[in-house]
């Protein structure tokens, strides 16, 4: 009997991609809710996530008969069924937009300074308003790439081995992502309409007004490259004067 077919080793490669590509998302959301702790913090707060994120995946995984329960539905609006998972994505979705929106205005209107000094005021607090923001999203997230899994392949074994490989890719990328929100201002603002814009898609999910990620990722990629770009070249001017 072969274990590792062809048809499986595909199955494999493509999920393990898909699971990286919808981690972004979890990934990003981390480092944000993370910003405001000092340097040693953050780290242990990221670290905490991810794991949280995996366990989460796990037990839905374990569970898998009653996780796909919580998209029966429980009652019709102008014919469109709604459950338990439709609630979740408006929920994640409303929470989504509001974090965001509150940290773009706070990042615009208000002057942060998330200095070391500065972020040890109020740091179990922080940790704590952290911990929470992240258990709620991983949640939302885990449960929609989850569900996309399922929808690709029945093989648990494929799916429990590519969110591990997953898992361990968000690990190793998630200090330079931190990193780079966290000392370059214009690439957290980006970040943070890159979180907005999830809320709104899965908000519209919610109510059954699909809109494809594909275009979300094309244009985060792109303002990315586009600020990357900048940066380069306000340094070579700062540089040369």
């Amino acid at each position: 009997m072969e274990f590792l077919t062809y048809d499986i080793l595909f199955s494999l490669i493509t999920l393990t991609f898909l699971e990286i590509v919808l981690g972004i998302d979890n990934l990003i959301f981390i480092a944000i809710a993370v910003s405001k702790l000092p340097a040693k913090k953050r780290k242990q707060a990221r670290a905490f996530g991810l794991a949280l994120a995996f366990i989460i995946r796990v037990i839905m995984l374990m569970t898998l008969s009653w996780v796909m329960s919580f998209t029966n539905p429980l009652f019709y609006i102008a014919d469109n069924p709604y459950s338990f998972k439709n609630f979740l994505l408006i929920f994640g979705g409303l929470f989504l937009i509001v974090k965001s929106g509150w940290e773009i205005f706070c990042d615009v209107y208000f002057d942060q300074d998330y200095s070391e000094d500065k972020t040890k005021t109020g740091t179990a607090k922080n940790m704590i308003s952290a911990i929470l923001q992240i258990t709620v999203i991983d949640f939302v997230f885990s449960f929609d790439s989850i569900i996309t899994a399922v929808g690709m392949t029945s093989n648990i074994p494929v799916i429990v081995t590519a969110v591990v490989i997953s898992m361990i890719a968000m690990l190793l990328a998630s200090e330079k992502i931190s990193y780079f929100l966290h000392n370059y201002p214009s690439l957290k603002v980006v970040a943070l309409a890159f979180i907005f814009m999830i809320g709104v898609i899965l908000l519209a999910d919610g109510i059954h007004f699909p809109i494809s990620k594909g275009y979300l990722y094309f244009s985060l990629f792109f303002t990315l490259g586009v600020e990357s770009l900048n940066i380069i070249a306000r340094k070579r001017k700062k540089n040369n004067t």
